[in-house]
C-alpha cells in the first residue's frame, strides 16, 4: 500500500506516530516558508504542514512552494498535536496536524475548470463534462456512498425474507412496455435487433413459472423517453417478484422494507401498515396519484355551489357538465401579489387549464376581481367548503374534471413548496390503490393499458370488459413518496385466455400477441402459479432519502437532459466499417 492512514481517520489519539497519507491537495497556503496544505480523499481532509523549523530539507520545501490544487500526493510525516487555539472542531480530523518529513508528487494536475472543494458550484453541464472533478467533491462522495449504502440494506433485507437475486437478460426482444425501445442492431442475425429492458418484467414472470417463487434484483433499465429532473434515460430499480401471494402479501413486504431502511438510516420506528388510499380518493382529494402527504390543503368541489351564481364562467362550465374545483392556501394572501397570482396563473395553463380565478380571505368575506358576482351567501358558503380563514388565499378551476385534478395537483405541490408546508427532511409513504385497468386514447381511438397489459383485473370488475371498460380496476398499486412514485407493481394475469381478452382489447390480435409474446404465452400454459410483483426505483429512493431535488445528483455518470453524456461525448457516430458489418445505412432527413 502507498499509504498507512486515510486522509480522513487520524485523531489526536495518533499523535507520536509516523504515518503515510495520498490523497489530492484540497488547499494551499504559503505563509513566508511555512506551507499549510488541505489534503483529502474519500475519507476527509488533514492538514499538512511543512515547516522548515521541524525538517531541514530545503528539497522538500522547495518542492512543497510549487503544490497546486489537485496534485496528487504522497506524503509521509509524524502526527502532531494542535495547540488549543488552533483546533478546528469543524473537521473530525482539527486537532492534529501531519509533519511533513517526505513528500512524493504521485501526479500534476493543470489547472482545473472548477475545484471540487468550491461552493461556488459551477453550471451542470460544466461539472458533467469534468465529471471526474466533480466526483471528488465531498457531497457527492457522500451521495454514492451513501447509494453504496442504501443497496446493502435492501439486499439484507431481501435476503432476510429468502429471497434469490437472479440476473435477467440485458439483450432481449423489443415488446410494447409503454415506452420507446432502445433496440441493438445484430451482427450475426442482420436486419433484427436486440432491444434493452424497459424493466425485467417478462422474464421475472417466467421465473415464477419456473419456480423461484421470491426474486428480487437491483436491475438496471432503459427508457427512450423525455426526460425531467427525477428521470433518465438508464436507472436502477429494484425489481420484485413473488408467486403463490395476493396483493396484501406483496404490501406487507414493501412495507417491512421501508421500516427496515428507516430504521437503519433515520433511526426511527416507522408505524405499518403504511396508509393506504384508492386512486380516486388520491384525485378527488388531491388532483393527483401521487399526492404529496406532509401537507393537507385538499382539493374541493364547488360546482353545486356555484352553478347557479353570477359569475358567467363557473355558471356555464357547470351547466356543461363539467366542474369547478379549488383548494384553499392557508396564510398565502399576503405572500401572493397579483403578479405572483398571475405567474401561477401562466403555471396551471402548463396543464390545459385556461384560467385561475382567486379570492383571498378576509373578515368580511372573499376579495376579488369576481367576488362581485357572489352574492354575501355564496361567499360564506365557499369560505365554509374550506375551512377557510382570513388570510388564506382560495384558488379554482373550471373545466374538465381531469383538466382541474391535473392543475390544481401540481398547484398544490407548487404552493406546499413556496408556503413551506412540510418538514422537507421528512419522509412520508403512502399507497395508492385501484387503478383503472385501462385509459381511452383519444388520438387512436383504442384502449390502453394504464399500467402494462400483465396486470390481473379486480375479479368482480370482469363483467365490464365488453360493456363498460372505464370501470375495470387493476389489481395494482403505486408507492408514493413525498410526491414522487416510488414504487409500481400489479397481481399478475397467470391464465393465458384472460391475458389474450386483455391483449384483444388493446388492440393486440392473437396472431400478433403470439408473435411479440409467444414465450411468455407459452410459459403461462405450463403450469404458472398465482404471482405479483413490484418495481421500486433506486435512484429516485436515492434522491428523496438524501433531500436532492435532481436525480442526476446520485448517479455517477448520468445523461443530461436530452440524454447526452457530456463527459464521453455520446451518443457519437460510429466508424462506417462497424455500419457495414450491421448492414445498417442511414437515410437521414437533409
Amino acid at each position: 500500500m502507498l499509504r498507512t492512514k486515510t486522509c480522513g481517520e487520524l485523531r489526536k489519539v495518533d499523535v507520536g506516530q509516523s504515518v503515510t497519507v495520498c490523497g489530492w491537495v484540497d488547499s494551499r497556503r504559503d505563509h513566508g516558508g511555512l506551507v499549510f496544505i488541505d489534503l483529502r480523499d474519500r475519507y476527509g481532509k488533514v492538514q499538512v504542514v511543512f515547516n522548515p523549523a521541524v525538517t531541514a530539507d530545503a528539497a522538500l520545501h522547495e518542492l512543497a512552494g510549487t503544490l497546486r490544487s489537485e496534485w496528487v500526493l504522497q506524503v509521509t510525516g509524524t502526527v502532531v498535536a494542535r495547540s488549543d487555539k488552533d483546533v478546528n472542531a469543524k473537521i473530525p480530523t482539527g486537532e492534529i496536524d501531519v509533519a511533513a518529513t517526505t513528500l512524493v508528487v504521485l501526479n500534476r494536475c493543470p489547472t482545473p475548470p472548477f475545484e471540487p472543494g468550491t461552493t461556488d458550484l459551477p453550471n451542470e453541464e460544466l461539472r458533467l463534462k469534468y465529471r471526474y472533478l466533480d466526483l471528488r467533491r465531498p457531497r457527492l462522495q457522500e451521495l454514492m456512498q451513501f447509494r453504496h449504502r442504501f443497496s446493502k440494506l435492501v439486499r439484507d433485507y431481501f435476503d432476510g425474507q429468502e429471497f434469490l437475486e437472479i440476473e435477467t437478460p440485458m439483450l432481449g426482444r423489443s415488446t410494447p412496455e409503454g415506452a420507446r425501445d432502445y433496440l441493438v442492431p445484430s451482427r450475426v442475425h442482420q436486419g433484427t435487433f436486440y432491444a434493452l429492458p424497459q424493466s425485467p418484467q417478462l422474464y421475472k414472470q417466467i421465473l415464477m413459472v419456473a419456480g423461484y417463487d421470491r426474486y428480487f434484483q437491483i436491475a438496471r433499465c432503459f427508457r427512450d423517453e423525455d426526460l425531467r429532473a427525477d428521470r433518465q434515460p438508464e436507472f436502477t430499480q429494484i425489481d420484485v417478484e413473488m408467486a403463490f401471494v395476493e396483493q396484501e402479501d406483496i404490501l406487507r413486504m414493501i412495507d417491512g422494507l421501508v421500516a427496515h431502511l428507516m430504521k437503519h438510516i433515520r433511526g426511527v420506528d416507522h408505524p405499518l401498515p403504511l396508509p393506504r388510499l384508492t386512486y380516486r380518493e388520491a384525485m378527488e382529494k388531491y388532483g393527483s396519484d401521487k399526492p404529496d402527504l406532509r401537507f393537507g390543503m385538499e382539493l374541493h368541489d364547488l360546482s353545486t355551489l356555484v352553478a347557479n351564481s353570477g359569475f358567467s364562467v363557473f355558471k356555464e362550465t357547470v351547466a356543461s357538465g363539467n366542474k369547478v374545483r379549488g383548494l384553499c392556501a392557508p396564510q398565502a394572501a399576503a405572500k401572493y401579489s397579483r403578479k405572483a397570482i398571475d405567474e401561477l396563473t401562466n403555471f396551471v395553463k402548463d396543464f390545459k387549464a385556461k384560467g385561475l380565478a382567486f379570492f383571498r380571505v378576509t373578515e368580511t368575506g372573499l376579495d376579488s376581481p369576481i367576488a362581485k358576482f357572489f352574492t354575501p351567501e355564496d361567499q360564506a358558503a365557499i369560505i365554509a367548503e374550506f375551512g377557510a380563514k382570513a388570510g388564506d388565499l382560495i384558488f379554482c378551476v373550471a373545466d374538465s374534471y381531469k383538466v382541474c385534478s391535473a392543475a390544481l395537483g401540481a398547484l398544490r405541490s407548487r404552493l406546499g413548496k413556496e408556503l413551506e408546508l412540510y418538514d422537507p427532511l421528512e419522509m412520508h409513504f403512502s399507497w395508492v390503490l385501484d387503478f383503472p385497468l385501462f385509459q381511452w386514447n383519444e388520438e387512436e381511438k383504442k384502449w390502453d393499458a394504464e399500467h402494462h397489459p400483465f396486470c390481473q383485473p379486480m375479479p368482480e370488475d370482469v363483467q365490464y370488459f365488453d360493456s363498460d371498460p372505464s370501470r375495470i380496476r387493476a389489481t395494482s398499486y403505486d408507492m408514493v413518496v413525498n410526491g414522487y412514485e416510488g414504487a409500481s407493481g400489479s397481481v399478475r394475469i397467470h391464465d393465458p385466455a384472460l391475458q389474450q381478452k386483455i391483449f384483444d382489447l388493446v388492440g393486440l390480435p392473437m396472431a400478433e400477441a403470439e408473435s411479440r409474446f409467444g414465450f411468455l404465452l407459452d410459459a403461462l400454459r405450463f403450469g404458472a402459479p398465482p404471482h405479483a410483483g413490484i418495481a421500486l426505483g433506486l435512484d429516485r429512493w436515492v434522491m428523496l432519502f438524501t433531500g436532492c431535488d435532481n436525480i442526476r445528483d446520485v448517479i455517477a455518470f448520468p445523461k443530461t437532459q436530452k440524454a447526452s453524456d457530456q463527459l464521453t461525448g455520446a451518443p457519437a457516430e460510429v466508424e462506417p466499417r462497424q455500419l457495414r458489418d450491421l448492414a445498417i445505412q442511414f437515410n437521414l432527413p437533409k
